[in-house]
C-alpha cells in the first residue's frame, strides 16, 4: 500500500507537470502568432494634414494636397523651372511644415535643433501625439522596455546643411546620422527596448512595422512605435527623377489609371503606436485595428534593380496571408503601392490579380486603391500613411475613392485571361460603403521598394470589446480540451448603481510655457460634443503634467479657468501633518513631544 499511494501521488505530479508544460507551450505558440493592436496614430502630410482626422476629411473631401514648390527652403526655383541640369519635370509636390519646431519642448537647444533633420523634429512631435492619442503619457514610458522602429529614405538634409553657412559646432554627428532618428526618440522619452532606422527606401515604414510586430511577439519589448518619415531638404529628387523620366508633368500620382505619366514627389510622417492584442485589452487601451499578419521579402537578382518584380509581390502577399492564417477571399480591400507609373502600376495590378483575385466570388470583388492620389508619394512614410487611410477606413466602413482613375490602365488585363475576373478586381473611382460580411472587415496593405525590399500587412477591423468576466482564449480552449473542471453555472449579473455625473467637472492643462498652456487651453476649449467627464478623466489621467498648469471648470456650455501656476519640483520634500486630535491612538502627540526634542520644540513654539 504504501508503494501503491508513492505511485499515485507521482502520477498526480507528473499529470499536473503535463498540464502546465502543454499549457506554456499553447502560450508560446500563441504568442508567436498573436495579432498586433493598434492603440494610436498621428501624422504629419500633405495638405496641411496635421492629424488622422484631417486626413479623413481630405479622403471624404476626394481632394488632393499636392501644392507648389516651397519658397523657405533655399531651392533655386529658376533652375528647377528650366531646361538643364537640375531642372525638374514638375513645379508641384506634396510638401509638409517641417520648420516650426518647439525645440525647448524636448530640452534642445536652439543651435542644436538647427543642426537636426527635420525628420527627427517630426518624428519626436507625432511620436509624442501617438502616445497621447493612445491614452499613454509618455513621460510614463521612461524606463520600460518600449521599442522604437523607424522607416527612412535616407537624410537629404546632410546637403542642405553643408551647403550653408551655419557653425553646428559638432551637432552634426547626432543631427545628421540616421540611426539618430529612432535613437533620439528612445533618448528623449527614455524608453529601453530595441531602437532601429530602417532603410528600405518606400517600403520602410511596412517593414518597420513588421518588425515591431515580432519584437512584440518574441517579448523584446511590451509597447512600440512604429512608421516611417521624409522630409526633402533639397530638390535633388526630383532633379534625379526627372532625369530618369519618372515624374508626373502636374505632379499628381494617377495610380492605375490609363492616364498615369509619372509618380509625384512628397514628404510626411506617420507613426503607429502597436502592442500585443492581450495587453492592449489589459491596459484597457483603445484598439484602433489589428495587424492580423506581416510578410517582407526581395526581389533578388531580378529584371533590373530599381524595376519592380511581380513574381516576388505576388509571394509577399501569400507569406503575409499565411502569416495571418487567411485566405486570398478573407481580404475585402487592398491599399496598393500604386505609385502611378507606368512601369510599377501594370506589374502591381497583375500581381493583385493573381493573389487576390482567383476564385473570388463574383459578388465580393477586391476592392483596390492608393492615397498616394491623394498625397503623392510620401516615400519612406508612405506605408503608414497607408496604414493609417486603412485603419481609418475600417472605423468609418468606408473605402474613399482613389482620384484621377476614370478610365483604369490599358496596360493590365484586368481579366488576366479569365471573363469572371474583370468583376473580380475593381478600381476604387469612387468611394463606397464597406462591403458586409459575417466576418471582421480586413485590407492589405502593400509597400514596394526601389531596393527590391516588398513588405505586405493584412489589417482587421478591431475587435469588439470584451464584456465584464468573459472567458479568455486560453481558458476556453483548456475547457474545450477537458482540462479543467466545468465552470459552475453564471451568477446574475449584479444590479448596477445609477451613475451620477456631476455638475461641474475640473479639466487640467498644463504646457512646457506660457504660450504652450494658453494654445492648450483654446485647444481644449475649443473641443465639441465629447463628454466632459471623460475628457476631465484622459487630462488627469493620460497626459504628461508639465510645469505650467491651469484647472478649468466646465459646467453646461461654460468653461472657467479658477487656478494656474507654476509647478515647481518638489523631489525629497516631504511634509508630514497630524490631525492634532490623536486621531490615531491617545497619547499619540504626547509621545512625540517626549521622545523628540525637534518636534516639542517646534510645538512649543507655536
Amino acid at each position: 500500500m504504501p508503494n501503491d499511494k508513492k505511485l499515485v501521488d507521482y502520477l498526480k505530479w507528473v499529470t499536473n507537470d503535463l498540464h502546465q508544460t502543454r499549457q506554456r507551450l499553447r502560450e508560446a505558440e500563441s504568442a508567436k502568432q498573436e495579432p498586433i493592436a493598434i492603440v494610436g496614430m498621428s501624422c504629419r502630410l500633405p495638405g496641411g494634414i496635421r492629424s488622422p482626422e484631417d486626413l479623413w476629411q481630405l479622403l471624404d473631401d476626394g481632394r488632393d494636397g499636392i501644392s507648389a514648390f516651397p519658397t523657405d527652403r533655399g531651392w533655386n526655383l529658376d533652375i528647377l523651372s528650366g531646361e538643364g541640369g537640375g531642372s525638374s519635370a514638375t513645379a508641384e509636390g506634396g510638401f509638409v511644415d517641417a520648420a516650426s519646431f518647439d525645440a525647448g519642448f524636448f530640452g534642445i537647444s536652439p543651435r542644436e535643433a538647427v543642426a537636426m533633420d527635420p525628420q527627427q523634429r517630426l518624428l519626436l512631435e507625432t511620436s509624442w501625439e501617438a502616445l497621447e492619442r493612445a491614452g499613454i503619457a509618455p513621460v510614463s514610458l521612461r524606463g520600460t522596455r518600449t521599442g522604437v522602429f523607424v522607416g527612412t529614405s535616407g537624410v537629404d538634409y546632410i546637403n542642405a546643411v553643408l551647403n550653408s553657412r551655419e557653425d553646428i559646432e559638432g551637432h552634426g554627428s547626432t543631427g545628421l546620422a540616421a540611426s539618430i532618428l529612432s535613437g533620439r526618440l528612445s533618448y528623449t522619452f527614455g524608453l529601453e527596448g530595441p531602437a532601429l532606422t530602417v532603410d528600405t527606401a518606400c517600403s520602410s515604414s511596412l517593414v518597420s512595422l513588421h518588425l515591431a510586430a515580432h519584437a512584440l511577439r518574441s517579448g523584446e519589448c511590451s509597447l512600440a512605435l512604429a512608421g516611417g518619415v521624409t522630409v526633402m531638404s533639397t530638390p535633388m529628387s526630383f532633379a534625379g527623377f526627372t532625369r530618369q523620366g519618372g515624374l508626373a508633368a502636374n505632379g499628381r500620382c494617377k495610380a492605375f489609371s490609363d492616364d498615369a505619366d509619372g509618380t509625384g514627389w512628397s514628404e510626411g510622417v506617420g507613426i503607429l503606436v502597436v502592442e500585443r492584442l492581450s495587453d492592449a485589452r489589459r491596459n484597457g487601451h483603445e484598439i484602433l485595428a489589428v495587424v492580423r499578419g506581416s510578410a517582407v521579402n526581395q526581389d533578388g537578382a531580378s529584371n533590373g534593380l530599381m524595376a519592380p518584380n511581380g513574381p516576388s509581390q505576388q509571394r509577399v502577399i501569400q507569406q503575409a496571408l499565411a502569416s495571418a492564417g487567411l485566405s486570398p477571399s478573407d481580404v475585402d480591400a487592398v491599399e496598393a503601392h500604386g505609385t502611378g507609373t507606368t512601369l510599377g502600376d501594370p506589374i502591381e495590378a497583375q500581381a493583385l490579380l493573381a493573389a487576390y483575385g482567383q476564385d473570388r466570388d463574383p459578388e465580393r470583388p477586391l476592392l483596390l486603391g492608393s492615397v498616394k492620389s491623394n498625397l503623392g508619394h510620401t516615400q519612406a512614410a508612405a506605408g503608414a500613411a497607408g496604414l493609417i487611410k486603412m485603419v481609418l477606413a475600417l472605423r468609418h466602413g468606408v473605402l474613399p475613392k482613389t482620384l484621377y482613375a476614370d478610365v483604369p490602365s490599358s496596360h493590365v488585363d484586368w481579366s488576366s485571361g479569365a471573363v469572371e475576373l474583370l468583376a473580380e478586381s475593381e478600381l476604387l473611382a469612387e468611394s463606397r460603403e464597406w462591403p458586409r460580411a459575417d466576418r471582421p472587415w480586413r485590407a492589405g496593405v502593400s509597400s514596394f521598394g526601389i531596393s527590391g525590399t516588398n513588405a505586405h500587412v493584412i489589417l482587421e477591423q478591431a475587435p469588439l470589446a470584451e464584456e465584464p468576466g468573459e472567458q479568455d482564449e486560453t481558458e476556453q480552449d483548456d475547457n474545450e480540451q477537458g482540462d479543467r473542471e466545468p465552470k459552475a453555472a453564471p451568477k446574475a449579473a449584479p444590479k448596477l448603481a445609477p451613475v451620477i455625473v456631476p455638475a461641474v467637472v475640473p479639466w487640467l492643462v498644463s504646457g512646457k510655457s506660457e504660450d504652450a498652456l494658453a494654445a492648450q487651453r483654446e485647444q481644449i476649449t475649443a473641443l465639441t460634443g465629447l463628454s466632459p467627464v471623460d475628457l476631465g478623466f484622459s487630462l488627469a489621467t493620460t497626459r504628461a503634467h508639465l510645469e505650467h498648469r491651469a484647472v478649468l471648470l466646465s459646467e453646461g456650455d461654460e468653461t472657467v479657468e479658477v487656478a494656474r501656476g507654476f509647478a515647481e519640483d518638489t523631489a525629497g520634500k516631504t511634509a508630514v501633518l497630524f490631525s492634532g486630535q490623536g486621531a490615531q491612538r491617545v497619547g499619540m502627540g504626547r509621545e512625540l513631544y517626549g521622545r523628540f526634542p525637534v518636534f516639542a520644540g517646534a510645538l512649543d513654539a507655536v
